[in-house]
């Protein structure tokens, strides 16, 4: 059972945003102080990257532990009620990421993907690594 009546949960969920999130502006303000240009949330590529870096043909996912069920990590929880409907739609996210990372490997793109926890636990060390990652080609 919730412990909040339906229109505050309805409300809390509605402040999740899908972009410009907490750790997206990280690794967006670490990125362009070094110099790198990016676009942002680029709809004409499967899965809308949330920056893609033209120049080294690069595609960044920041994803939130919860929502993208990142292995193994303690932010990766399951609601308690109404576990099965939460289930199938975790399982369709995980699926839907693996499907547009394909798609985007097929397309020529190297895709990087920048766990929310990663960012919490070593930010310095994981946008150090991110660097890396982009300009080794």
């Amino acid at each position: 059972m919730d412990v909040v009546d339906v229109a505050t949960r309805s409300r809390m969920m509605s402040g999740i945003r899908s972009r410009d999130t907490k750790p997206e502006m990280i690794v967006r303000k670490y990125l362009h102080a070094r110099g790198f240009r990016y676009r942002l949330h680029a709809r004409d590529l499967p899965g809308s990257p949330d920056l893609i870096l033209p120049k080294h043909r690069v595609a960044v996912f920041v994803h939130g532990c919860f929502w993208h069920r990142h292995s193994a990590c303690r932010y990766t929880t399951t609601p308690a009620s109404n576990v099965e409907r939460w289930q199938r739609k975790f399982d369709a996210n995980v699926e839907r990421d693996a499907r547009k990372e394909t798609l985007l490997q097929s397309e020529g793109w190297r895709v990087i993907v920048v766990w929310e926890c990663e960012l919490r636990r070593a930010p310095e060390e994981r946008l150090q690594l991110l660097v890396t990652e982009i300009t080794n080609e």
